[in-house]
């Protein structure tokens, strides 16, 4: 996989999530539950918990998607796919195991683990910053 690969394949994770609130969203509209039943920042308490963790996982992609974008799209630009090829592909498994560990529940473990692959991309796109401005 490429590192423009990779970044398609954030893009495409971070929308999976948003849609299948959607796809939940519409089912509770069309059975009857009113449109403006989910606020911005208010999450209702009638939602299902698994629901409320995708709201979480999709704002997760969205803080860490435009750092990623500039990391990569600077390298595309600089003619440097080359030196971050290896190291992107990480970001985007390590990407999707935090989500499904936010996915998973909010136990201690799943915390952790969580933590655990967020801490794996913030180190991958530091290193690939370095290895762009080096």
């Amino acid at each position: 996989m490429s590192a423009l690969q990779a970044l398609l394949g954030f893009a495409a994770w971070t929308l999976l999530l948003i849609a299948a609130v959607f796809l939940y969203r519409g089912m509770r509209f069309l059975g009857g539950t009113p449109i403006n039943h989910w606020p911005r920042q208010a999450k209702p308490s009638d939602d299902a918990p698994i629901v409320r963790r995708l709201e979480d996982a999709h704002a997760n992609c969205l803080e860490n998607l435009p750092v990623f974008a500039v990391i990569v799209l600077a390298a595309a630009a600089l003619g440097r796919l080359g030196d971050i090829q290896m190291l992107a592909p990480w970001v985007l498994y390590a990407r999707i195991g935090q989500s499904l560990a936010h996915l998973s529940g909010t136990g201690p473990m799943n915390v952790f683990v969580r933590a655990s692959f967020w801490s794996v991309q913030l180190a991958l796109c530091i290193w690939m910053l370095v290895k762009l401005i080096a």
